[in-house]
């Protein structure tokens, strides 16, 4: 009989040799045929100690190695390897970035044509006001 093989990404690495793997499942409810996303946790057995939090990787069924884990990493997902990981950056670094400040001049312009167009915007709902009282 053939061997499932699942996909999913490695949400947790603190075991020895031992990974948990989310995997998420997409399938069509019978009666309101929506899509439900389902995901399923599976400890998987990682010889090497290889796959870190993060990583998108293949599991495949295998014999029971412990109580609980019943899968094998197989290898790390093609997809995965092809798109590249965002990186990770330290707080020494993110301290040493100059940080922006928006000048506050050209706020402070930016803010007086508002309050032009607001004083503009009273004096002409005056005016219609005025206008509507006169043709009645």
């Amino acid at each position: 009989m053939p061997r499932r093989i699942l996909e999913g990404e490695v949400v947790s690495d603190r075991a020895n040799k031992t990974v948990t793997v989310l995997v998420e499942r997409k399938y069509m409810h019978p009666v309101y045929k929506k899509y439900i996303r389902k995901s399923d946790k599976y400890a998987a057995h990682d010889e090497h100690n290889q796959f870190k939090t993060g990583d998108v990787v293949q599991i495949e069924e295998c014999r029971p190695i412990s109580k609980s884990k019943r899968w094998t990493v197989i290898t790390e997902s093609t997809a995965a390897k092809n798109a590249e990981r965002p990186k990770r950056v330290s707080e020494e670094a993110a301290d040493a970035a100059p940080k922006k400040a928006a000048p506050k001049k050209e706020a402070a312009k930016k803010e007086v044509p508002k309050a032009e167009a607001k004083a503009e915007a009273k004096k002409d709902g005056a005016a219609k006001k005025e206008t509507k009282k006169k043709t009645k």
